[in-house]
């Protein structure tokens, strides 16, 4: 990319002459080692010269990439403790805004409760390279904040920024064949988080046939880095299991042939742009081109794993809540834990006939305490507008998938023309929308327990169950 390369130059240049002439002078003219980082960042958020601006940047950016273990703590303490709001300046703005609410005060109020540190990543973002290190410092926030909550006002301000920075109008969204530059293929391997690559042929395998497809999201200051890709399967039906997908022995297909496209993997990239959502952009993106290349697609489904499952399970099970199980219930799903169970047919048609409507009700009932779907894969294409619309027993035999969700597999649907209603029903109502099948797995499980199989059903469940199946039905 030539237009960016020249300007990257541009601005490495600039920065060059800006970094003598600020520590070629005056009061730091030992030189910028003898300025500590806080200091350092103050000088960055006075400065009002350009060139010296994006020296100071450099020079702080450089400095941090260096810092390890306790000393990227203390850069990170920093940034909470002394670029935070100015309290004194917004207790000021508020009784302004008190007194006399006008367009002015909201404006004054507005700004002053800014965190200073807002600017200055808007400052730090501006040397070369400072998005890809800001996109790594808040990576390295990340970590720190699942050990301590007084990094989360510090990550609400990078996740504040970075849904600026990173907005879909920002993003290049470029096909990934086996023609793609080696360096961006190597990444694809690197970054693949839901079936692993185990090398160079089988990547080929997923790129280089006539029925495979595969998309990524490109940022201009990030180049050649990958944000997020999918991969994609043209099929002649909705596969169930994924080796449909990988086998190396499978029938391929012309693309004319193809009536289905599967969206069987999509990783996300760049860990410090966690939460940052742009795969729902990917998706929709990627629905349109494949409609205007290939007008024989009438169907858009995933084939997605179920991350979340297995840990539900074990975790329902042992604090013994009421999932409507019989003592033989209990009994078969203790096969789980025996090694092979899924190569003896026998135990597996007990267990599938358990663990689907157990499945049923983790998709439709359960939710985390801010009324969300529990698991992440589902909140995702559930939050876009897909269906739920089959759950796939042992479709993944991998040792991750057998540990994570005992195999199970989960087709979501995309129906262009009901994405919007189906988000509106989660988001508004808190209901899954989902397949006559997969929810009448839950009812018929229901009525199955109340017909004599199940003592008890507890009143709560029916009532949820009445609610979320029975009265919602169309």
């Amino acid at each position: 990319m030539p237009g960016t390369s020249f300007f990257s130059d541009m601005l490495q240049g600039i920065t060059e002459r800006g970094r003598k002439l600020l520590f070629a002078g005056s009061r730091t003219a030992e030189g910028a080692a003898e300025v500590d980082l806080e200091t350092l960042c103050e000088m960055l958020l006075s400065s009002r010269g350009e060139a010296s601006g994006m020296a100071i940047a450099a020079e702080i950016l450089e400095r941090w990439s260096k810092l390890e273990g306790a000393g990227v703590q203390q850069f990170l303490q920093m940034l909470s403790e002394k670029f935070g709001a100015e309290t004194a300046k917004l207790d000021k703005a508020v009784d302004r805004y008190r007194a006399e609410r006008s367009a002015a005060t909201i404006i004054a109020l507005h700004n002053a409760a800014e965190p200073r540190r807002q600017e200055l990543l808007r400052r730090l973002n501006l040397a070369p390279n400072g998005t890809a290190k800001l996109v790594q410092m808040r990576q390295q926030l990340l970590s720190l904040r699942e050990r301590s909550e007084e990094f989360r006002a510090v990550d609400a301000d990078f996740a504040h920024l970075f849904g600026s920075w990173f907005n879909r109008g920002f993003l290049t969204l470029r096909p990934i064949d086996w023609s793609t530059p080696a360096h961006i293929l190597e990444k694809i391997i690197k970054y693949e988080a839901v079936h692993e690559i185990a090398g160079w042929e089988e990547l080929r395998r997923r790129l280089a046939p006539a029925d495979r497809r595969c998309f990524a999201f490109f940022h201009p200051r990030l180049v050649d880095e990958p944000l997020v890709f999918v991969e994609v399967a043209l099929t002649r039906s909705v596969p169930g299991a994924i080796k449909d997908v990988l086998d190396e022995g499978r029938e391929q297909i012309s693309a004319d042939q193809a009536t289905t496209a599967v969206f069987y993997s999509i990783s996300n990239c760049q860990d410090g742009l966690r939460g940052i959502s742009f795969g729902n952009f990917l998706i929709k993106q990627v629905v349109e081109d494949l409609r205007r290349d290939l007008p024989g697609l009438k169907n858009f489904v995933t084939l997605s794993p179920v991350p979340g499952f297995a840990r539900w399970l074990a975790k329902a099970l042992s604090s013994e809540a009421d999932l409507m199980l019989t003592a033989e219930d209990h009994k078969v799903l203790a096969l789980l834990n025996e090694p092979g169970w899924a190569d003896d047919d026998s135990r597996a048609n007990q267990v599938e006939r358990v663990l689907l409507p157990l499945a049923a009700h983790y998709f439709l009932i359960e939710r985390t305490p801010e009324g969300r779907p529990v698991d992440p894969v589902a909140r995702f294409h559930l939050g876009n507008g897909a269906r739920l619309d089959k759950l796939n027993f042992l479709g993944d035999r991998s040792p991750k998938a057998m540990q994570q969700a005992h195999g199970l597999m989960v087709n979501y649907l995309y129906k262009l023309e009901d994405i919007e209603a189906n988000h509106e029903a989660l988001a508004q109502r808190g209901e899954v929308t989902a397949s006559p099948a997969v929810k009448n797995m839950l009812a018929r499980n229901g009525e199955n327990r109340r017909a004599g199989k199940h003592e008890q059903v507890p009143r709560r469940l029916v009532q949820v169950m009445n609610a979320k199946i029975g009265g919602g039905r169309k």
